[in-house]
């Protein structure tokens, strides 16, 4: 019965991971090539300072639109199911993605280049925020009592492994002629996400919907209004998750974007350094994410909070003093 069991949880973490690492992969190379490229080619009548902020506001244009695909998904995961759900959002994020990839650049188009890669963006971060919650959902009401940390930790791993494969695509056609890099290279990761579609798809057409959500059904306890219940039936625990998320999101991006913007715009470094270093970092998330999640099913999941709040706050004033431009 346990082989039966943790068969069927393995199908259910792999299920949830590929998907949640190919909606970041999506959502990720978009902000390296905001970073790299799109001031040039969807900005290129104003200041390069002001253009590099103009294509960093498109990327954050995916920030707005998160917890609207979070409201809209978790909705109807709630009352049609989860399985669905995930099916769309996963569509939706390849389809905007590979979109960007096919995009016409300012000189081809004019303004229209801007508008259309502000709403592909925002198609992205409504598919991401409706994958993010609901795979991770998916694998914790699959798991077993007492292995919700670890499991849902492995669908965590989706972040990491979807920025090693962002930046590793990225670093490899940052290396053409930098001609062939701005006129094409650049569309390569993006339309890849088709590709990574199709996987995604063959994966989650197996998984049975949840266990929680089929009883749920059964019962006839579905709410008319799921979004509307979690706020104000328990607005305080609302606001703490939101809080706890914006603790963690923003240092993340801090790290992985505006680095590698400050790093290469205003000390010189080479993007690859950057990108390479980005690369490393993520795989050693890779090991320590589940190694909390399973830290977490025996000591409990508020101390890893909290200590890993403390290190984020500690460690940023050693990181910038580091990357302080040196001055005579």
């Amino acid at each position: 019965m346990s082989i039966v069991r943790t068969t069927g949880m393995a199908t259910v973490v792999f299920a949830g991971s590929i998907g949640t690492i190919i909606e970041w992969y999506d959502f990720l190379i978009y902000g390296t090539a905001a970073a790299l490229v799109f001031n040039t080619l969807f900005f290129p009548g104003i200041d390069p300072v002001a253009g590099t902020l103009a294509a960093l506001a498109t990327y954050s244009v995916g920030f707005v639109a998160r917890p609207v695909g979070g409201a809209i998904f978790g909705h109807f995961g709630d009352r049609v199911g989860r399985k669905i759900m995930l099916m769309i959002t996963m569509v939706i994020m390849a389809l905007g993605t590979f979109a960007v990839g096919c995009l016409p650049t300012y000189q081809q188009i004019g303004v229209w280049a801007p508008i259309l890669l502000v709403i592909l963006r925002f198609l992205q971060g409504i598919g991401l925020g409706g994958e993010w919650g609901g795979a991770s959902l998916m694998v914790v009401e699959h798991a077993p009592a007492g292995r919700r940390g670890l499991f849902g930790s492995l669908v965590q791993i989706g972040f990491p492994l979807g920025l090693v494969t962002s930046s590793g695509v990225f670093a490899l056609v940052t290396m053409m002629p930098e001609a062939d890099f701005k006129a094409w290279g650049w569309r390569i990761p993006f339309m890849l996400s088709i590709l990574l579609l199709g996987i995604g798809w063959f994966v989650r057409t197996r998984v049975p919907e949840t266990p929680i959500f089929e009883e749920i059904k059964r019962r006839d306890k579905i709410l008319k209004n799921p979004f509307v219940e979690a706020i104000f039936r328990s607005p305080r625990s609302f606001l703490v998750a939101v809080g706890l998320k914006i603790s963690e999101v923003s240092w993340v991006y801090i790290l992985t974007i505006f680095i590698v913007v400050y790093a290469t715009s205003q000390l010189h470094l080479p993007r690859t350094l950057l990108l390479n270093a980005i690369f490393v970092a993520a795989l050693v998330e890779v090991i320590t994410i589940p190694l909390f999640g399973w830290l977490s099913d025996h000591i409990g999941r508020r101390i890893f909070y909290f200590l890993g709040t403390f290190f984020t706050a500690c460690f940023a004033f050693p990181l910038f003093c580091f990357w302080a431009p040196k001055t005579r």
